[in-house]
């Protein structure tokens, strides 16, 4: 009886080193995504803003075109407005990749979710 007993003491014993060990091991694994998230975070910002600059230079650009074309109605306007809509959609192509970068799709601790998953289902099976 005392030899189960301490069996049974060493096991519960095992199973909390073992617990704390994967709930150390899973803030871990929190903090490192986390670390991750927040650069995903400054890239999108930062791919936003040089998405705002551009469409400027775009929107500077377009109404150049468009005093020109007003102004001589010359094909040299011509010129100016597809600069004008090439920058636009340079513009619109680093908003929109910034935007999806900063979702809240991809910006979820998927791994943090999935390994306390696993750890939760791990100790239930132990317990």
């Amino acid at each position: 009886m005392t030899k189960n007993l301490n069996t049974m003491v060493e096991t519960v014993r095992e199973l909390f080193q073992d617990s704390t060990l994967l709930v150390r091991q899973e803030i871990q694994l929190a903090k490192a995504e986390a670390a991750e998230k927040a650069e995903q975070v400054k890239l999108g910002v930062a791919e936003i803003a040089a998405g705002g600059i551009i469409a400027l230079v775009a929107l500077i650009v377009l109404t150049q075109a468009l005093v020109v074309a007003l102004a001589n109605f010359m094909p040299g306007s011509l010129a100016a407005l597809l600069v004008g809509v090439s920058l636009a959609l340079v513009a619109w192509l680093c908003i929109s990749r910034g935007q999806r970068n900063l979702s809240s799709e991809n910006l979820a601790p998927r791994r943090t979710t999935r390994s306390v998953r696993e750890t939760a289902n791990r100790v239930t099976e132990a317990v």
